[in-house]
Order: structure tokens, then C-alpha cells, then sequence
């Protein structure tokens, strides 16, 4: 052991510590003969860059467009659904974006929630003959948005104004419009152009006649929306799976 202490103390200093760094380095992973390297990480088909947005018409793919509903709960806590199977439009110029024009159509008779009891509470029909249901009755017409104005606020960011009918009522609202991102998909996948948004806003459920259990269920519902867009290229548009 002296012998030992006695050879690192006549080390110089710099061979010392080249020493100390090659001992505590790990050794890099070796690569058998024949074994190819691994694969360089694949990009997503989709980027958050607006120059890949190309100017057109652009069907809402169902599949990716949901609308979450948000309300709060006995002052409790939030209680969230989902509409999807959403449908509709959007012509842009990319260098006219201001001029940009959407119309959806939602189902509200698909409203998604985790309860199963409120899901049948939503669709009950009114306790009397032709009276009024608690909320959207058995046989709710689809909801529909159309945009009346497109301003821009900053980048890859606007504010959408619009009509929306829901529960037989049309009121205005207004929504915050994020680019989300752009892209080509796989041929695989079916090759078109997509592009996405999000967008958030809130409007009042007693605007639209849906008053029931106010205030203990909040007046103010909160949406938060995912909406993605194939470009209509003549043929059948598909936003992969």
C-alpha cells in the first residue's frame, strides 16, 4: 500500500488526473460486427411552421377535431366532456389570413362523458309533455359554428368571431385561435396536406336556454378545442388513423 501512495505521489499532476478521468469515464457502447446502428430519430409530419400552411379549401378530419366542454362542479371541483365526430370546413390564403372562413357542425346528440348517469341525464326528455328537457333533450340538433371575422394578435395566433346555434339559439362568440402545426402526411397514411389549431373561449350556458341547476352547476362553460384540417385535393382527403 506504501509502495502505491508512494507511485501517485511522483505522478504528475496532469498524468494524474488523465488517469482519474479515463478510469471514471464509461466506455461508449460497442456495436457488434453485422448489427446495424441504431435508427436517427424520425420527425413528425407535422411542424409549427406556418409557411408550410398552403392557401385552399380544407375539410375538418372527424377524427382529430374534439371540443371539450368545461364546467364547475357544486364549487367542488371542474367537470369536463367531449364532443367529436366534428365536421366541417376551412378556406385560408396564408397571406390573407384575416380573410380566413370556418363553418363546423358538432353532434350533440355524441356527447361523450364519463358518467354514463349524466350522459342520460343530458338527453332526458322533459318530465311533462312539451315541456322544457333539463338540458339538450332526446333528439338535440347538431350544433353549429360559423366565423364571421378572423383578426391576427400575434404569432401563429388570432381571434375568431362567430355564430354559433346551439339548442335551437344563435349567439355570438369569440375564440383564441393558437397554429398548432403544419404538414404532409406519409403516403401510408394517405399523403395530404393537414393543418392544425387550438383554440380556447367560453360562453354562457343560459344564453342558449341550457339553465337548468344554475348556479350549482356554472353558468360560464369553459371549451377548449383540437381542430385539424385536410386539404380537399379533389379526391378523398384522409387524415390517417
Amino acid at each position: 500500500m506504501n509502495r502505491l501512495l508512494g507511485a501517485a505521489c511522483v505522478f504528475p499532476p496532469a498524468l494524474a488526473f488523465a488517469a482519474a478521468f479515463a478510469l471514471s469515464t464509461p466506455l461508449p457502447a460497442q456495436v457488434s460486427e453485422g448489427e446495424p446502428a441504431p435508427a436517427p430519430p424520425v420527425a413528425t409530419p407535422g411542424q409549427p411552421d406556418p409557411s408550410l400552411v398552403s392557401g385552399g379549401h380544407y375539410i375538418a378530419d372527424p377524427h382529430h377535431t374534439l371540443v371539450e366542454w368545461s364546467v364547475d362542479h357544486l364549487g367542488f371541483s371542474p367537470y369536463f366532456g367531449l364532443f367529436g365526430d366534428i365536421t366541417g370546413t376551412l378556406d385560408v390564403d396564408p397571406s390573407r389570413p384575416e380573410q380566413a372562413r370556418v363553418a363546423m357542425t358538432i353532434p350533440v346528440a355524441q356527447v361523450t362523458v364519463a358518467s354514463p348517469g349524466l350522459k342520460e341525464h343530458l338527453l332526458k326528455p322533459p318530465a311533462t309533455e312539451g315541456g322544457k328537457p333539463d338540458f339538450f333533450g332526446p333528439s338535440p340538433k347538431d350544433a353549429h359554428f360559423v366565423s364571421t371575422m378572423v383578426r391576427t394578435t400575434g404569432d401563429g395566433r388570432a381571434e375568431m368571431a362567430g355564430n354559433l346555434t346551439l339548442n335551437g339559439v344563435t349567439r355570438p362568440v369569440t375564440l383564441q385561435v393558437r397554429f398548432h402545426g403544419a404538414g404532409t402526411m406519409p403516403q401510408a397514411m394517405g399523403g395530404g396536406e393537414l393543418v392544425g389549431f387550438e383554440a380556447t373561449g367560453t360562453l354562457k350556458r343560459s344564453d342558449f336556454g341550457l339553465d337548468f341547476s344554475i348556479p350549482l352547476v356554472s353558468d360560464a362553460v369553459d371549451l377548449k378545442i383540437a381542430a385539424a384540417f385536410v386539404k380537399d385535393a379533389g379526391g378523398n382527403a384522409s387524415g390517417g388513423n
